[in-house]
């Protein structure tokens, strides 16, 4: 590699390389953690691990074809035995990954491609976690109803959304109890949050008292 008008080659050049991988992933790992409760120290590890160890794998591999299929088989092996990860977090195992890429290409346009890649991931992770950019408004709920097979469910909660939400949308349905039963999944927005003791109550009264569930939308929660 030719850096500043210097030549390194060998081991000089893997050690620069290493080097360089590490400083990007500082950033990157810490970006994520700001404002972020969310996140694992196993994760934060692993974020800063990646640029260095696809770095060192790619700079071994070289363009032996039979080395590359072995590592892409054992990386196939270690996400399948991996634990389902949010959408954030696949993201960001991506965005490192493709730091460790462009590093091991230990040209100068390369180095300055991860560079700026690793600021603009960076300004990603600190504008989503320290803005409401993108989330679910604080009033949005998930209602799951169980309702008796004779009732008919299309219109027969509208008075109630009516008067205790701005917003609502039935998203699912799902028979249950050998079809004796459906399950109904609302996305609401409540007026006020102090109304939705009385919006279960009076829902209870129009399902026969079954099973009703009100959660928050988690957005982030969902795996891929």
């Amino acid at each position: 590699m030719e850096l500043f008008g210097i030549t390194f080659t060998g081991i000089y050049a893997f050690f620069i390389c290493a080097a360089i991988a590490l400083v990007l992933a500082v950033p990157i790992a810490f970006s994520y953690t700001v404002k972020n409760k969310s996140y694992s120290k196993g994760f934060v590890l692993t974020i800063f691990s990646l640029p260095i160890a696809v770095m060192t794998v790619l700079m071994m591999v070289g363009n032996q074809v039979g080395a590359a299929v072995a590592i892409a088989g054992v990386f196939a092996l270690v996400r399948f035995r991996s634990l389902p990860c949010t959408a954030k977090e696949l993201v960001n195992v991506f965005m490192a990954m493709i730091v460790g890429v462009a590093v091991a290409n230990a040209k100068a346009d390369a180095l300055i491609v991860a560079v700026v890649f690793t600021v603009v991931v960076c300004a990603i992770n600190i504008v989503f976690n320290t803005t409401h950019l993108g989330e679910v408004s604080r009033s949005s709920k998930t209602l799951r109803i169980t309702i008796p097979e004779s009732l008919d469910y299309t219109d027969v909660f509208d008075d109630l959304f009516e008067k205790y939400t701005s917003a609502h949308e039935l998203v699912r349905v799902k028979t249950a109890n050998m079809g004796s039963m459906f399950q109904l999944t609302y996305e609401i927005t409540l007026k006020n949050e102090r109304d939705e003791r009385a919006f279960l109550n009076d829902l209870r009264c129009r399902n026969g008292n079954l099973d009703i569930i009100c959660a928050k939308t988690l957005q982030d929660e969902n795996t891929l």
